[in-house]
């Protein structure tokens, strides 16, 4: 009924902000509800404390023993905090998180002796029910069997009244169910093989840490107004709704004041982020109406997928305080901007040097370039694989929409760096002369300090940008879970440089070559290699899609499309050297996201049928109505002249017939194609067929739809609009 969608209004017009307190200094309360190296420290014993630290610094395992002193230490911290359950906090294959919660308290066999308990074995391994998580044909789906193993790099939190304990989640035959277990195998498959190559240059480098830095794009509707909106509801996104007269063309909400509801969610917000130990850092308006961004300090990188995974949860919970619905869909509306997440990576070593930072003598400025080129020659090798890494049906909304990066990767680095690859490549092969080598590493080399955070404009088109001391992934869509791109990009980079070393030493070694002339060769030839990965210019052109066509790089618009890298030759090759997957993880993975595709296709499907059966033919039966009442009425006052009294009636009715009668067509000529799909006999053709012949006719049937609300009496519309949606306080 009309009657919800404007009690709807009432209620969100008449809102007042949730008061939100302070709760004392971020430096202060930053931390409080983690199990840190401070309260490690306080309640563990020294020998407890050094077996938690050296798991975490070096991967050394922990004994069972071990494990029931930390258990021990890390319960008497918890319950200090009011807490009364534990769970093992895994990231399954949804895109979310999953938790079992289990009370603390026990007691015997006889109901006597209650205790609070809490053991090394409960810590470090549990046994969920695996049976309905998505697992690619790893089990059978009566196998029940899965496993969550305690990962202690990423510390245990505490939320609400649960201590969540981070951890990795297997099937019962070993293979990954989780994001996490490909990440820490990508984690360390780059640190072995940049801390190699870092060696070249210092000897003294131990270790070297992928860094992340993620950018939360996100919307904020009123909870009401969301809630008469099934579309909303039920798949994150408006499926219809004519755009507002108003959108974004005025550019007056990005980085404009933000309204007090919104600043009062996000200080709460916070204030929560503080306690669980998330850096955030920055918060803004974003283009589009009630659309911002978070942001956070940079992180080790399981780390910082471990807290942007915690955090998209939180904003929930938060968001019911408020009175929000948050939206993390990649386009929920149609007309202005869509989220994404952008994903700032770099290569910190533990001598404390960023490896993708310009230093100040040429020796830092070789180590500098040799870091950054081998980056390109990796995306140049494995661009289609990290296009895949960020395909999903949302994000297909997004990409290529000129608003977001396009679906062909490409790197930007900027005019300063391109004419430093070019001296560089200028260069004569083969040994170098000393002229050579003083005048390279004074003119080229050296002149690399010059390279200023500022020193170029960015390029908001391109998918793959360097950004003065780290590269960033701006294609990640914003519903993304960052592992499955961060697990990617660090697997192809650690390969990269794995053949970056063995050449360097095989010109060392054969040719008799010095370490710092063999590098330069090396990268002189990379240089010429990833030409064309290399894009300066507009990425919503239509001419740069032509130009990438000629240099050879793919242009996957859709998920099904982009989505068959990952079971390449050149993939399964890559995982398996790395030890990052097997055959049957990376495979299982492909099956599990062409799932995910029809699943949100098919949903979407049916909710569009729901509506258009359900509110948009209703409200326009009933227009024709008073409609039809009218033109009787002008008839019986004016007679045969009642015509031309009545052309405009009479054309919209007309009108209206029109879009209903389409709508009918249009909605059975997709029911049809989805039957036809779910009969095909795989799941990549079934992928194939939504992709191709199902989801096109959302937008013809939206077209109609969007063309009757603007017709139909405004008292009768029972869908909350976008005019009511995005300029709501």
């Amino acid at each position: 009924m009309a009657t919800f969608r404007f009690e709807a209004l009432k209620a969100a017009s008449n809102r007042p902000p949730v008061a939100v307190s302070e709760i004392g200094k971020k430096s202060e309360i930053f931390g409080s509800n983690v199990f840190n190296d401070k309260s490690m420290r306080q309640h563990l014993t020294p020998e407890a404390y050094k077996a938690v630290r050296s798991a975490m610094d070096h991967g050394t395992k922990i004994d069972r023993r071990m494990a029931d002193y930390i258990a021990l230490g890390m319960k008497e911290w918890a319950m200090t905090k009011g807490v009364t359950h534990y769970t093992h906090w895994f990231q399954p294959l949804t895109g979310t998180t999953a938790e079992k919660h289990d009370a603390f308290f026990e007691t015997s066999f006889d109901g006597s002796d209650p205790v609070e308990k809490f053991g090394g074995s409960q810590l470090v391994q549990q046994e969920p029910d695996a049976s309905s998580f998505p697992n690619g044909g790893i089990r059978n789906t009566f196998e029940a069997r899965g496993y969550t193993a305690w990962d202690p790099t990423s510390p245990a939190f505490i939320f609400g009244t649960t201590l969540c304990i981070p951890t990795v989640f297997v099937s019962y035959t070993g293979e990954a169910l989780d994001n996490k277990a490909p990440l820490l195998r990508a984690l360390s498959a780059i640190d072995e093989a940049a801390t190699e190559v870092a060696k070249f240059f210092d000897k003294n480098v131990k270790k070297v840490t992928p860094t992340l830095g993620w950018e939360q794009e996100y919307f904020l509707i009123d909870d009401a107004l969301a809630a008469s909106r099934p579309d909303i509801l039920q798949t994150g996104r408006t499926l219809l709704g004519h755009v507002s007269a108003k959108g974004q063309q005025l550019e007056d909400h990005y980085f404009g004041s933000i309204p007090t509801r919104v600043l009062n969610y996000m200080r709460d917000l916070e204030n929560e982020c503080m306690l669980l130990g998330i850096p955030v850092k920055t918060r803004h308006n974003e283009v589009a109406p009630n659309q911002f961004e978070l942001a956070p300090i940079f992180e080790e990188t399981n780390l910082a997928v471990d807290h942007n995974s915690l955090l998209m949860d939180v904003m929930q919970k938060v968001g019911e305080r408020h009175h929000f619905k948050v939206l993390f869909h990649e386009k929920p509306f149609k007309g202005v901007n869509g989220s994404g997440k952008h994903n700032n990576w770099s290569l910190a070593t533990d001598t404390g040097i960023n490896l993708l930072a310009p230093g100040k003598t040429p020796n830092s400025n070789l180590q500098f370039l040799t870091f950054f080129i081998n980056t390109i020659k990796a995306v140049s090798t494995y661009e289609e694989l990290l296009r895949a890494s960020i395909a999903s049906a949302s994000n297909d909304h997004r990409l290529g929409a000129n608003e977001a990066p396009p679906a062909i990767i490409s790197i930007f680095i900027g005019q300063q760096l391109t004419k430093v690859l070019e001296e560089l490549e200028g260069v004569s092969t083969g040994k170098l002369s000393p002229e050579e080598k003083t005048d390279l590493k004074l003119n080229v080399v050296g002149k690399i300090p010059d390279v200023l955070l500022d020193n170029t404009d960015r390029n908001r088109t391109s998918p793959f940008a360097f950004t003065g001391n780290k590269f960033e992934f701006r294609a990640v869509g914003s519903t993304a879970n960052c592992a499955t791109s961060m697990t990617t990009l660090n697997s192809i980079v650690a390969k990269q440089l794995i053949d970056f070393r063995k050449e360097v030493e095989a010109l060392v070694e054969k040719d008799g070559l010095k370490k710092d002339e063999a590098i330069f060769n090396v990268l002189r030839e990379y240089i010429k290699e990833t030409k064309d990965i290399l894009f300066e210019g507009d990425g919503y052109s239509k001419e740069w899609e032509e130009e990438a066509a000629r240099r050879g790089l793919s242009n996957h618009k859709t998920t099904p499309a982009a989505l068959k890298a990952k079971v390449s030759k050149k993939a399964f090759d890559l995982f398996a050297e790395l030890n990052v997957m097997n055959h049957t993880e990376v495979e299982s993975r492909y099956e599990i996201e062409l799932e995910d595709y029809i699943k949100k296709v098919q949903i979407e499907g049916r909710v569009l049928g729901d509506i258009v059966r359900n509110h948009i033919i209703p409200t326009a039966f009933k227009y024709q109505n008073l409609l039809i009442e009218n033109i009787k009425g002008l008839k019986d006052i004016f007679g045969d002249s009642y015509e031309e009294l009545a052309a405009e009636q009479i054309l919209i009715l007309k009108k209206t017939s029109m879009h209903v009668n389409e709508l009918n067509a249009k909605l059975h000529a997709m029911m049809d194609a989805r039957k036809e799909a779910n009969s095909l006999d795989s799941v990549e053709k079934m992928a194939h067929a939504y992709c191709d012949n199902v989801k096109p006719y959302f937008d013809e049937i939206r077209y109609h739809a969007d063309k009757l609300e603007l017709m139909v009496d405004n008292e009768l519309w029972t869908l909350t609009k976008y005019r009511e949606l995005l300029f709501t306080r």
